[in-house]
């Protein structure tokens, strides 16, 4: 057992994992990785390839908490802390209202903006529409209003091999959803922080830079080895590393995030602290080798085991304080 928690009695965790979004791979990894560490502190754990029959497992197991390392729907949106609530199941990362709000781009806007937080602006626009006229001018950005890890993200330039306006033929994620949150493109660097929660409230551990040779940090480019540089810490003026604290941490408290979460930005460093802005905020961020919160964790000098730990604790501690109901919002 780790010693740090060899004074604590083990739990019996189950580990939610796969499912059947886009991110299952990388979930399954990520949940892999959580299991491992578990174990090694000590824990029992059971591994849920989450299927159709996951509350009937649930309720057969009976863990003490579950560790949710799902990614995407229905794991990340609130159907599955909606499930644990009505079991009365302690679990991980943010609650039903937080997860609803958080995988919808267009509703975290509505949350954040008006408490400071700087975000892009634009608006959704139907497939139908985009096929007719661009919704912005070129360059912009479209992506689906509630899928992680940058899936189905695409930059529309006048170099763009789509048509002007967008073909309907042409490959694009206009070919897999039926609407499409459109975003004027911001030009300049990629940045990320992670917030953990501690007894004293949400912390940052630092500012990533993401240096990608081509394109943009998509899910290819965070997912595969050797395609992204990560510069922990990033290489940016104190003033800018701070905002980016500040803006992740205001996140985390205004969406009632808990356990973990990651605050991602675009920042154009030839306007300084006017170029930063959010593009969202992640409640299920990936615990894979090449994950951000692991790898700014141990910049913060914390461990994997250590991090893990900490998540699981901060459920239990938030199911206690909210009498079993709603779990962590």
């Amino acid at each position: 057992m780790n010693e740090a928690n060899s004074h604590k009695p083990p739990l019996h965790i189950a580990v939610l994992m796969g499912g059947w979004a886009n991110e299952r791979e990388v979930s399954l990894m990520s949940g892999a990785g959580v299991a491992d560490a578990l174990e090694m502190n000590g824990h029992r754990v059971t591994q849920i390839d989450m299927g159709r029959d996951v509350a009937l497992r649930l309720a057969e197991l009976k863990p003490d908490v579950v560790f949710n390392a799902l990614h995407g729907v229905p794991g990340e949106d609130g159907s599955v802390q909606g499930m644990l609530d009505l079991m009365g199941i302690p679990y991980t990362h943010s609650g039903l209202a937080t997860s609803v709000i958080a995988i919808d781009k267009q509703l975290t806007k509505q949350a954040l903006v008006p408490h400071g937080v700087p975000m892009p602006g634009g608006r959704i626009v139907t497939v139908d529409e985009l096929h007719t006229r661009d919704p912005l001018p070129r360059p912009y950005v479209l992506k689906p209003v509630n899928e992680g890890s940058s899936v189905g993200v695409a930059i529309v330039t006048e170099d763009s091999n789509v048509g002007n306006p967008i073909a309907r033929e042409a490959a694009g994620p206009w070919q897999e959803f039926d609407e499409l949150l459109a975003e004027p493109f911001i030009k300049g660097r990629e940045l990320t922080t992670a917030v953990i929660d501690s007894a004293s409230g949400p912390r940052a551990l630092g500012v990533t830079e993401l240096i990608i040779e081509t394109g943009f940090y998509d899910y290819e480019h965070k997912y595969t080895e050797g395609r992204t540089q990560h510069v922990c810490p990033a290489q940016i003026p104190p003033e800018i590393a701070a905002l980016c604290e500040e803006y992740a941490i205001k996140a985390h408290e205004v969406l009632g995030c808990h356990g973990t979460s990651r605050t991602d930005y675009r920042w154009d460093d030839e306007l300084g602290e006017e170029g930063l802005f959010v593009l969202e905020t992640n409640t299920q961020p990936g615990m894979t080798p090449l994950s951000l919160v692991p790898e700014q964790a141990r910049h913060a000098d914390i461990g994997y085991a250590e991090l893990v730990e900490l998540i699981v604790m901060e459920a239990i501690r938030v199911h206690k304080i909210s009498g079993g109901a709603d779990g962590t919002d």
